[in-house]
């Protein structure tokens, strides 16, 4: 018994789609104004159901997909920055994420958010997989 429940929940636990990601985000445009501080974060176009990138130091951003990898292929899942500012939910199943590293703190899911590449040259983020 126990196997065919980890079996069933290993096949909801699925691999976001690889779609192609290159995405330019000028800090300098007013549009993006939360990410001029340290902790700040916004969507953006892109991925699989949209990117969230966050400013996790001076130097420093992550981006992850929107996607949430229990059962990515329901439309409702989509991950969100909580009240807290530092937390990503998918309402539609409950779990949670770091949104400093988008770890798993809550199931049902348990694999980490899909993570983009960044590099940051001084005015611009550039994301990328």
């Amino acid at each position: 018994m126990s196997l065919l429940l980890f079996s069933t929940c290993r096949r909801e636990q699925q691999v976001v789609p690889n779609v192609a990601v290159n995405v330019i985000i000028y800090l300098n445009d007013p549009q993006n104004i939360a990410l001029t501080t340290v902790g700040g974060w916004m969507y953006v176009n892109g991925g699989n159901r949209g990117i969230v990138v966050h400013r996790i130091s001076q130097n420093e951003f992550v981006a992850f997909d929107r996607t949430c990898p229990y059962r990515p292929d329901e439309a409702a899942s989509q991950v969100s920055v909580d009240s807290s500012n530092v937390i990503l939910e998918d309402r539609s199943c409950g779990s949670k994420f770091l949104l400093s590293d988008g770890s798993p703190i809550q199931t049902p899911a348990l694999v980490p958010l899909r993570q983009y590449n960044t590099t940051f040259d001084g005015n611009a983020i550039r994301i990328v997989n």
